[in-house]
């Protein structure tokens, strides 16, 4: 049974006349996001800055844009308030206060004075968790741990598997996706927490996964066609795997937009992070990975 297609067999796009293009577009988002991190920064949550989280269970569901309005009215910072898988289940977050423990436990009785305040409604206090500063910047250095080592560890799968070649213009493609998520962060200021460190992670896994399917038709049409340039190679190599690419692609994207829709706030950094991840891999597959490639050169045996 043939799978789907949506290109023909026979497409010879020249995708590689394109790759300056694709490296100067590239070169801008890279430089731009180091411009970003030194102007805005991130807007790290309280797993990474320390602060306060409750969460709470109103029966019936109250109204979150006036709760919204009094809890920055109590003059605590930056609260963030959303709804946590349904509209009865409420998750408060506070910015680390000054003052010791007696001022986060004012802070927690000025957000609980809130909530008791509300008419004609049961109010259920589910959990209260404190991060601190010391644990905030210990997640901050593990979740930096967590992507360098993940990223070492496909360059030596890759290399392994391939040639070092090949895994040199992997995580080339790799630290330039990386860099694209972390830069989306930092223009957009969304917050920036563990969540989106898991969803760069997967990321990571995701397009490395993508270009490894490409380097593997590379590899064989390196040994069946002998006599052929390394730079047509690579182009009929993409040819060859664009359909399987551009639909592994939309249909992560259709549940990505289902859980985006759906999913609601508590995970819609992730889901944002993710989506903005799979158009930057295929993107970087295209036109980071195999321009690299071709750069680089691969050996060619008699074989």
């Amino acid at each position: 049974m043939r799978g789907i297609r949506l290109f023909p067999q026979t497409m010879n796009f020249d995708f590689l006349r394109h790759r300056f293009i694709g490296l100067s577009a590239s070169f801008i988002i890279i430089l731009g996001t180091i411009g970003l991190l030194f102007m805005n920064g991130l807007n790290f949550g309280i797993d990474f800055t320390g602060g306060m989280m409750i969460e709470v269970q109103a029966e019936p569901a109250p109204d979150l844009g006036q709760l919204r309005t009094d809890l920055n009215g109590l003059g605590l910072g930056e609260v963030s308030i959303q709804e946590f898988g349904s509209p009865n289940d409420i998750l408060v977050r506070l910015p680390q206060q000054e003052g010791g423990p007696d001022a986060q436990k004012a802070a927690e009785n000025a957000v609980r004075g809130v909530f008791d305040s509300l008419e004609d409604t049961n109010v259920e206090y589910r959990r209260v968790e404190f991060v601190g500063p010391q644990v905030g910047s210990e997640l901050i250095l593990a979740g930096f741990y967590a992507i360098l080592f993940s990223i070492l560890g496909i360059m030596a799968y890759v290399s392994f598997r391939f040639e070092w070649q090949y895994g040199a213009a992997a995580i080339i493609a790799l630290l330039h996706d990386v860099f694209a998520i972390i830069g989306f962060f930092a223009l957009t200021q969304k917050q920036f927490d563990l969540a989106t460190v898991a969803a760069i992670l997967t990321i990571a896994g995701y397009s490395i996964n993508d270009t490894v399917v490409i380097f593997d038709r590379v590899r064989e049409n390196v040994r069946k066609y002998k006599k052929m340039s390394l730079y047509d190679l690579c182009n009929k190599s993409l040819n060859e795997t664009l359909s399987r690419t551009i639909l592994t692609s939309l249909t992560t994207l259709l549940a990505l937009i289902a859980l985006w829709v759906f999913g609601g706030e508590v995970i819609r950094g992730f889901v944002d992070a993710l989506i903005v991840g799979v158009i930057i891999g295929t993107y970087s597959t295209i036109f980071i990975a195999l321009p690299k490639l071709l750069w680089l050169g691969v050996k060619r045996t008699s074989e």
